[in-house]
């Protein structure tokens, strides 16, 4: 529990306002601390309430005051005060360790995380203990227990990943890819980090998917919708797509059907890891269908692309390409 929502417990306490189990917790609280229990016992309501505000006060003070005051007492309410500052200071830290022992615990005890790294020039495939199946696009990174013993399924990512997750209501399953958080309970779906453009995206193929950036939620999304984030402005973009043509990274095949010569050549730049620009930027809006193309080498792809878009290529030493040509409508 934050200072925050320790200061707001108090506050309420205070006014009366707090349930049963809120009394209760407080209660406890006092009782497993030998220094103050003592003392809080033969105390009535109205003193009990007064140490209890001076608490609230310096939760108060150090969550909006940075610099040290020093506050002068008239003398005959130093001896009263100085009994209350020190149970006041026994009382502060035993509360907030009594309501942060989980936290403090998985801190203590961490889990321990497996790291999974695609090579740059080859995916990766790999099955979770509960049954989930990720695939790693080229160079991405995945780091996950060996088993989720918690109440959630937690994975770290950096880079690209197509997910299909078994389902279990107890136990979410969330992805941490920077700030933000991807969760769902059994859905498939694609997330992409881009750090040189500083976006994050979420493409769902399969189920419902919650995206959020720390505790602000960003949206919830369906099959054919993306969330597009990004980390620098903190700016989110939602939108229909076309998730087939997002995630047949992952396919060992290329497809294109109805697809446009710009989506067509991003997706052979993450098949063959290699750079592709247009010379013409007007061939990125050209479409062709029914074409499918399997197990060719990037060269002939290519050639078959062009003749269907009136455009050539060409090879440049560094081994990126350039694409030229009058295009589809002259």
């Amino acid at each position: 529990m934050s200072r925050h929502e320790t200061a707001a417990l108090l506050d309420r306490y205070l006014k009366g306002e707090t349930t049963n189990e809120e009394n209760e917790l407080v209660k406890r609280w006092l009782e497993e601390n030998g220094n103050a229990n003592s003392r809080w016992q033969d105390l009535d309501r109205s003193v009990k309430d007064q140490w209890l505000s001076s608490v609230f006060s310096e939760i108060k003070n150090t969550i909006h005051e940075t610099e040290i005051k020093v506050v002068s007492l008239p003398q005959r309410k130093r001896r009263l005060w100085r009994g209350v500052a020190a149970v006041a200071a026994v009382l502060l830290i035993s509360f907030a360790l009594y309501l942060e022992r989980p936290l403090l615990q998985s801190r203590l005890h961490p889990v321990e995380l497996t790291a999974l790294k695609a090579p740059v020039n080859q995916k990766r495939v790999i099955t979770l203990t509960d049954g989930s199946r990720v695939w790693l696009n080229i160079g991405s990174e995945l780091k996950y227990p060996k088993t989720f013993n918690g109440k959630t399924r937690e994975v770290y990512l950096s880079g690209e990943a197509y997910f299909d997750v078994s389902h279990d209501t107890a136990k979410p399953f969330i992805i941490h890819t920077g700030t933000l958080l991807t969760t769902v309970l059994g859905t498939a779906f694609n997330i992409n980090e881009d750090k040189n453009k500083h976006t994050i995206q979420v493409t769902v193929t399969r189920g419902k998917v919650s995206v959020a950036n720390g505790n602000k939620l960003l949206g919830v999304i369906i099959p054919n919708q993306q969330i597009s984030f990004n980390t620098l402005k903190e700016e989110v973009v939602q939108a229909t797509v076309n998730s087939n043509a997002i995630v047949a990274w992952q396919q060992s095949d290329l497809h294109f059907d109805d697809m446009s010569f710009g989506d067509a050549i991003a997706q052979l730049q993450k098949h063959f890891n290699v750079k592709i620009s247009f010379a013409n930027a007007k061939l990125k809006d050209c479409r062709f269908t029914g074409t499918s193309l399997s197990d060719e080498d990037l060269d002939k792809i290519l050639k078959v692309m062009c003749v269907f878009n009136n455009a050539f290529y060409q090879t440049k030493p560094d081994g990126s390409i350039v694409i030229d040509g009058p295009g589809c409508n002259n």
